[in-house]
């Protein structure tokens, strides 16, 4: 038996288990490793608190029973969790849902739709409290740095379960982990660093690579900081990239199926003279070049991050709240508070070499999920759904495809040479949504269950049913259905398939544009 299962194993058989039908209260005399219990409650059947990132409306949660613990692994740690586990109807089933941004708080509002599924579901604050964005926490703490980058989420999956177990008196028969941003990034921490955890995982849109990431942020507050492009000017870029590319996946509908195919040049709206509503000046156009290539080393010439895809600058959701707004604000946070511990911290004085390399070495180790190795998590049965939107203003859905390959060309070609027979395919999916904003929202498919409190629960339409699926019947998603409203017709349903990286849905030549159906999954030109 490996050391973490026997561990776990001997944690479980030092619990007592509780019947079900026992009050709530009585999780309250449990004893667990290093947490504290403080407070064991009923509740009844009523509204839940606002969803969080990405997990859509909040629903009525039927009645259960809430536990809410602190865990201190460390000297410095103050990790909150809670865990909400219904009174009846249990499917068998743990899910733990992931947070987003600095975090700070747990994700209450993602708790409601699992819990009317039938599951147990936990989360945690990530082991801080402070609301106001941002990374001040971690001046001076190390360890609370370390609990947010990957220890909070593993603390609460161990101890969480043990109060399932408590409360039902046997273990979870599966477990599952959902997450989006800092979530999916969280998820892809777990399959890396704690490949038992759970049998499936859902990883939204990503923030893996933190320490470049906002490095990006800063490429782009940057560029932009001398010459802003106006959010009047968005639907101008937007609407000449797609009159420009819309017809690569065979219909015009206002979405790209894969911006990377588009070869758009900003100098084509390059004003003639001064200044205009419908025009870019030269440094709004060297700005938006910046942002679409990306940020890049400027001793090597090395790519530090991927830039962020054309045709949908002017989606809801998009560049006006992202770049450089929010990103401002995250760039500006991880290196000011993080990497050098200074308040008053100066983004224009970024070196794009020396510094992202110390940041990369101080922050990089704890924050960033780019380890290309998940065969530990295959081999234990593990199952990966990674989704993101072509739309996403936040976290370049570049980044997710990066990942991908990563881990593909590792097992292409393992450390002592080796070759994998395995695809990433058979445990690993990667869907791109074209228009979709950050976790969700933005234009085009972009409901496909991504939000944990969706009201269809079928495995074409929701990716924890496929996810369910693939883990529990061995039926791998050959692809999701993800519904919206058409883009030139907001009173239009449309669906379209979503398919699984790097194939793209490309239209049959005849038939409603709006159905699913009338589409297939196919290799693309841009596919590798």
């Amino acid at each position: 038996m490996p050391t973490r299962l026997l561990a776990a194993a001997l944690l479980f058989a030092a619990i007592p288990p509780l019947l079900a039908e026992q009050p709530c209260s009585s999780l309250s005399a449990i004893t667990l490793p290093h947490t504290t219990i403080t407070s064991a409650v009923d509740v009844p059947e009523g509204p839940a608190p606002p969803a969080g990132v990405g997990n859509g409306a909040a629903l009525v949660a039927p009645a259960h029973c809430e536990v809410q613990a602190i865990a201190r692994p460390s000297k410095d740690s103050e990790i909150r969790l809670q865990v909400w586990l219904p009174v009846s109807g249990w499917n068998g089933k743990y899910l733990q849902v992931g947070n987003g941004g600095w975090a700070g708080q747990i994700n209450q509002g993602s708790a409601a739709g699992p819990l009317r599924r039938g599951y147990a579901v936990a989360a945690t604050d990530d082991g801080h409290t402070t609301a106001a964005p941002g990374a001040s926490w971690a001046i001076g703490h190390p360890e609370k740095l370390i609990d947010f980058g990957y220890r909070a989420v593993h603390e609460t999956s161990v101890q969480a379960k043990a109060i399932v177990r408590a409360f039902f008196g046997r273990d979870a028969e599966r477990s599952y982990f959902t997450g989006c941003s800092d979530g999916g990034r969280e998820a892809l921490m777990e399959a890396q660093r704690y490949p038992e955890d759970f049998d499936g995982i859902i990883a939204g849109a990503p923030a893996n690579n933190w320490s470049h990431l906002f490095t990006g942020f800063v490429w782009n507050e940057q560029a932009l900081a001398e010459t802003p492009i106006p959010p009047a000017k968005l639907p101008v870029i937007q609407k000449a990239v797609v009159a420009q590319c819309d017809a690569s996946d065979g219909v015009k509908d206002g979405l790209l199926e894969d911006p990377r195919a588009c070869n758009f040049d900003p100098a084509s709206l390059l004003c003639k003279a001064g200044d205009g509503s419908d025009c870019l000046t030269e440094g709004q156009v060297a700005a938006l070049r910046k942002i679409y290539s990306g940020a890049k080393n400027p001793r090597t010439g090395k790519q530090v991050f991927p830039g962020w895809p054309m045709g949908t600058e002017a989606v809801p959701g998009g560049w006006a709240t992202w770049i450089p707004a929010l990103q401002a604000s995250f760039g500006n946070s991880y290196y000011g508070q993080a990497v050098f511990e200074q308040s008053n911290w100066d983004f224009r004085t970024l070196n794009f070499d020396t510094d992202v390399e110390f940041g990369d070495a101080k922050a990089g180790p704890v924050l960033n999920a780019t380890n290309p190795d998940l065969r530990s998590f295959r081999d234990n049965g593990g199952k990966l759904i990674q989704y993101h939107g072509w739309g996403d203003a936040a976290i370049s859905p570049l980044s997710s495809i990066e990942y991908y390959e990563s881990v593909r060309a590792f097992l292409g070609r393992l450390p002592d040479g080796r070759r994998e027979k395995t695809d990433p395919m058979d445990f690993y999916r990667l869907f791109l949504v074209p228009g979709m904003a950050h976790c969700g929202g933005g234009i085009g498919p972009n409901d496909f269950g991504n939000g944990v409190n969706s009201a269809r629960i079928d495995a074409d339409h929701n990716i924890l049913s496929a996810l369910e699926a693939w883990v529990e019947q061995d039926a791998a998603p050959a692809k999701l259905v993800g519904s919206g409203r058409a883009v030139d017709d907001s009173t239009k349903t449309l669906t379209r398939p979503l398919c699984p990286y790097p194939q793209t849905a490309h239209y049959r030549g005849a038939g409603d544009p709006n159905v699913a159906e009338n589409f297939a999954c196919a290799l693309n030109a841009t596919a590798r």
